[in-house]
């Protein structure tokens, strides 16, 4: 790569020739060209070395809750190791709780290194833009087909229409008296360029005023020439764009729930950590014991196999303090989101975009193909009427280049004037462009404005009734055809055939026109010349009328025509001038090559003379038009607190026409200090542009190059915005990356720019983007649902074993059965909140903030004491089993077991010196008969049937729990469960697990847990549903502080 490439726009082509050692007419040798690879390298981009796999899979697991299940994990392990021959346990069922949290880990290594493979494959995308063969001059002579990676700087290459640039070139030689390409994907600009061969005297010159450049990707749509190249592989644009990406990949932040996340992780370690250290310091002298002998501790005794079970219990705190299953039903309601997105056209490439758009407070779109359809379609155009004082105006519906879209208002086609058959004529022969259809959008073939007229053309139809009727049967037949690509042009091919086109002079700066000789039958030749208005009406001496008849122009018609262009210009429309000659003089009878007169049609510097004492017919305005509806795409974002800002590479006054038009600024209002140039904004000292970005309204950046988008978004990001960026184009690409969500255009947008996007516009609309923020908040809004419940559900597991340990009794429940609980009970309604009603004025709150607390002080308050009762209920009904015969008027030792002391219970591990002790063996469900060979199994095997209802009164009251998400202050009164029907489909599926593994041996087993009589799932029913009642009150509470807090508002 050179470090510092040569200037060739701002030197002339003797010059840059002579800078590279290199001759037109001669090329570079082999053996120089060599010498020149060795220097600079192939012409190829080059790939930027990424993470190996190993490193990809390590970095799934720097994530603070996976780290925390890792060491659950491994501990289970060691200690399922260490007691598998102590316990009934067998193979696999010693494992099964360490084997499900590494699968879950494992599994979610798996989709992150996936995802992460799949980022970068814009820089991929990038290549496939690179031409693959050139026509070359080398050794003097030309090479047809070399393969476009061993160009080198100084090499002489050809162009013509249709060719893909090879590398950055400067243009030497035009072979025709044009030359356009197309390099909006680029630049931005939504038109071809026309290139020229002198220098650019600029020392900062933006990529559009490199006018005798041509860039690598980019496509020549008009003419040919000859080019220099001066930059190859990774100094070209292109591959400075890479290079951008690469940066932006390495500069990706995490999305706001991710950091909240992690947040909640470490705080989880923190809290996981004390916690078990209380309950060891509780517990310590159960297995460590000493006597004091002149103050000093003796005869230290140390039980290695109870210090071992409060590790245990230790463990099974990490495990239910872990919402385990928080990953999946994250993963699931965002990936339904998805579905919910697609269905409007928002297609999502990386799931957690879902969540970010959400929050995004700030989005930076690109002007051509977002706001704007990218394809140019005809507004408006006029004629004189009959006088020159009077002119008539004509505006056209219609923002494609299907000839159906839309059309020309209050016209008759019956009564098309003299005058109206000459536009018609003119934009119909004096025109090179075609259209197909590629079976989603009608596309340009040839030149976008020269496409629109042949539109235009056929919205106005031909005069001849019969020729109408017919040119309509044979559209209509062609509908039919098996390939119907081709649009069926039947009006313009009409005209076409009234006049044989013979001769075409093609555009250049100079005149800034273009016209054709058309012959007609009788033999007699016409000019048809379109062009700049100003230049035609300086190169005419007569103006048409309605009728047909021709009159001098004079300066008040001069005046009024010239009044109509300025004001069809301050509506951002691009004016197009029509005229025509019917006295050619010498020309008059020209028909081919062989006309003695084809020389003066051999000399460009000629064609200004012909095109003279021109008849001026009228002028048609073009513009690419908004999408439908984009304005109030627009005032939404304004009601959601949403900041839109335009950054484009077109002109200032086209993009300031445009926001205008979709109602980014109001048609009077002063936008200085809210529309720069992407050079008058970089120029600004950094604390005034933070100042620019920080005032609210919307702004406008023109003359964008990609660094510049890139910046901007940097700039934002830097300030605390949530940024989304939208964009089509190569250009794009980098800023698309860098921004918290890159939004790509689905039908115009490159592959580059949609592979570094994070989501793509099926419809390429901007309106889209609203919606899917609505969408975004929406799933957010549940998303915070179910992580509340899924948390107070874990809060209530925390609180039940540290009260088993704080009381010294038996552990009522198992880290298996807490990681089923996590995992499989809680998971279906947790998911299904993500079904919770939208409320109806989302997009009327503002974005959140990033440090909006996810889990506020009221509501931790709130899921503390619902996790008391929760705790409380859980060991309260263990207890109960053990001391109480019946409760609530329901039996409970109809089972035949022995009931004990609560003192008892609490010195369990004392059993051994109890003397005279014994306990009855007793039936459960399924005739299963629970025998002792040692009363103190009472408390390990015999706490069988206490641990079931344990287990069944926690799954019980979190499903009575998700009952209370619906929403998270309104009463269940006011939003019924039923206003989401998935909720409660959910929570039968969840109880029909928790039957599964209950009522099935197999899985009993697994578990440790038998089946339940009637009365005890009454029981089980009536310890639970409290929880609804509990937060209730609590949501009372809430409702009334909010009331409290809005009425000192008021009164403020």
């Amino acid at each position: 790569m050179e470090e510092n490439p040569f200037p060739a726009w701002s030197f002339s082509v003797e010059q840059c020739l002579k800078q590279y050692n290199v001759r037109v007419d001669k090329g570079l040798s082999s053996y120089e060209a060599e010498k020149r690879r060795d220097r600079y390298g192939w012409n190829e981009l080059s790939k930027e070395k990424g993470k190996p796999i190993w490193q990809l899979i390590v970095d799934q697991f720097d994530d603070m809750l996976v780290k925390i299940l890792l060491g659950a994990a491994s501990i289970s392990f060691i200690l399922a190791y260490m007691h598998r021959n102590e316990s009934d346990e067998s193979g696999f069922e010693a494992y099964v709780e360490p084997f499900v949290i590494m699968l879950i880990l494992v599994l979610n290594a798996i989709v992150g290194v996936w995802q992460e493979t799949n980022a970068e494959r814009a820089l991929e995308a990038l290549k496939e833009m690179q031409s693959e063969s050139c026509r070359v001059f080398r050794d003097g002579y030309w090479v047809s087909d070399m393969p476009a990676r061993e160009l080198v700087p100084g090499d002489i290459v050809e162009l013509r229409v249709g060719d893909k640039v090879p590398a950055d070139m400067r243009v030497s030689l035009l072979k025709t008296s044009t030359f356009g390409v197309e390099q909006s994907s680029l630049t931005g600009e939504a038109m071809p360029v026309f290139k020229a061969t002198g220098p650019v005297n600029m020392n900062d010159c933006e990529l559009q005023c490199k006018e005798n450049m041509v860039f690598a990707g980019t496509v020549v749509v008009n003419g040919s020439c000859i080019c220099l190249v001066v930059c190859t592989g990774m100094s070209t644009e292109i591959g400075k764009i890479q290079r951008q990406i690469h940066k932006a990949s390495l500069e990706e932040s995490d999305t706001p729930l991710k950091k909240k996340l992690d947040e909640f992780g470490s705080r989880l370690t923190t809290a996981i950590g004390l916690v078990c250290i209380v309950i060891w310091l509780i517990n310590y002298r159960n297995f460590l014991a000493w006597d004091i002998v002149d103050g000093w501790p003796v005869n230290v005794r140390f039980s290695f196999q109870k210090c071992t079970y409060y590790f245990e219990i230790a463990v099974a705190l990490a495990v239910a303090a872990i919402p385990e299953g928080l990953p999946a039903v994250i993963t699931t309601c965002l990936a339904l989101g998805t579905q919910k997105m697609a269905q409007k056209n928002a297609i999502v490439r990386k799931l957690p975009s879902v969540e970010t758009l959400g929050c995004t407070n700030v989005i930076c779109s690109d002007k051509t193909g977002t706001l704007t359809t990218n394809q140019m379609s005809v507004a408006e155009f006029f004629t004189l009427g009959e006088k020159t004082t009077s002119a008539r105006i004509f505006r056209v519906e219609g923002t494609t280049y299907d000839p159906k879209d839309g059309s020309i208002v209050d016209w008759n086609r019956i009564n098309m004037d003299m005058n109206l058959q000459s536009v018609a004529e003119i934009c119909a022969v004096c025109n090179d462009a075609g259209i197909h259809n590629d079976g989603r959008l009608f596309r340009a073939t040839g030149l976008p404005t020269e496409a629109a007229l042949k539109v235009l053309v056929e919205k106005m139809g031909v005069p001849d009734a019969k020729v109408r009727n017919r040119i309509r049967g044979s559209q209509l037949a062609a509908s039919y055809l098996i390939d119907c690509k081709a649009v069926n042009l039947g009006t313009c091919n009409w005209w076409s055939k009234r006049l044989k086109r013979v001769a075409t002079l093609e555009f250049d700066r100079i005149r800034k026109s273009m016209s054709v000789i058309a012959r007609e039958p009788s033999g007699h030749t016409r000019l048809l010349v379109k062009g700049a208005v100003e230049s035609l009406l300086e190169r005419s001496s007569q103006v048409q009328l309605a009728d047909g008849s021709c009159v001098p122009v004079d300066e008040s018609c001069r005046q009024l025509l010239l009044s109509r262009l300025m004001e069809m210009s301050s509506k951002g429309l691009r004016c197009l001038g029509l005229a025509y000659k019917d006295d050619l003089g010498e020309l008059s009878d020209y028909s081919s090559d062989c006309h003695p007169a084809h020389i003066k049609l051999l000399d460009p510097a000629s064609y200004s003379s012909i095109e003279s004492d021109l008849i001026f017919v009228g002028v048609v305005g073009l513009r690419d038009p908004p999408h439908d509806n984009i304005d109030k795409a627009i005032d939404e974002c304004r009601r959601a607190g949403i900041k839109v800002i335009v950054i484009t590479g077109d002109n200032k006054s086209t993009a300031e026409a445009i926001c205008r038009e979709i109602r980014l600024f109001s048609a009077k209002e002063d936008i200085i200090g809210r529309s720069f140039t992407c050079k008058e904004f970089m120029k600004l000292p950094p604390s005034q542009q933070i100042d620019i970005l920080e005032k609210p309204g919307e702004l406008v950046f023109s003359r964008a190059e990609p660094m510049h988008k890139q910046e901007i978004v940097r700039m934002l990001k830097e300030m605390g915005q949530i940024v989304a960026m939208t964009g089509d184009g190569v250009n794009d690409a980098p800023a698309l990356k860098l921004a918290d969500i890159g939004i790509a255009m689905g039908i115009n947008g490159t592959e580059v720019a949609k592979e570094a996007s994070d989501m793509i516009l099926a419809d390429d609309n901007f309106n889209t983007i609203v919606s899917a923020v609505a969408e975004g908040r929406s799933i957010y809004a549940n998303m915070k649902a179910f992580i509340r419940y899924m948390i107070s559900s874990n809060v209530g597991e925390v609180i039940s074993i540290f009260l088993t340990a704080v009381l010294g009794i038996p552990e009522c429940l198992v880290p298996v059965q807490l990681l089923w609980v996590n995992l499989v009970t809680d998971g279906p309604p947790a998911t299904a909140l993500g079904f919770n009603p939208t409320d109806a004025d989302i997009m009327r709150k503002p974005p959140r903030k990033n440090d909006d607390a996810l889990i506020n002080s009221w509501v931790l308050f709130r899921y503390l004491v619902i996790g008391s009762y929760v705790g409380m209920a859980t060991v309260g009904i263990f207890i109960l089993w053990y001391t109480q015969a019946s409760f609530l008027g329901i039996n409970l030792v109809s089972d035949g077991h022995t009931l004990i002391e609560l003192s008892q219970l609490r010195n369990w591990g004392e059993c051994p010196t109890w003397s005279n002790f014994s306990v009855n063996h007793f039936v459960v469900g399924g005739g299963r008969r629970i025998t002792f060979s040692n009363p103190c199994e009472y408390f390990t095997t015999g706490k069988v049937k206490a641990m079931t209802l344990s287990l069944s009164v926690l799954v019980a009251i979190e499903l009575f729990n998700s009952l209370n998400a619906v929403s998270e202050e309104k009463s269940l009164i006011s939003m019924p469960p039923w206003r989401n029907p998935w909720l409660l489909v959910a929570m039968a599926f969840s109880l029909g697990l928790h039957c599964l593994i209950l009522y099935v041996p197999f899985f009993a087993d697994i578990f440790g847990i038998v089946p339940l009589s009637l009365n005890e799932w009454i029981l089980v029913i009536l310890v639970s549903c409290p929880v609804i009642l509990i937060d209730e009150l609590l949501k009372l509470v809430a409702r009334m502080r909010a009331r409290r807090f809005t009425a000192k508002e008021k009164t403020a």
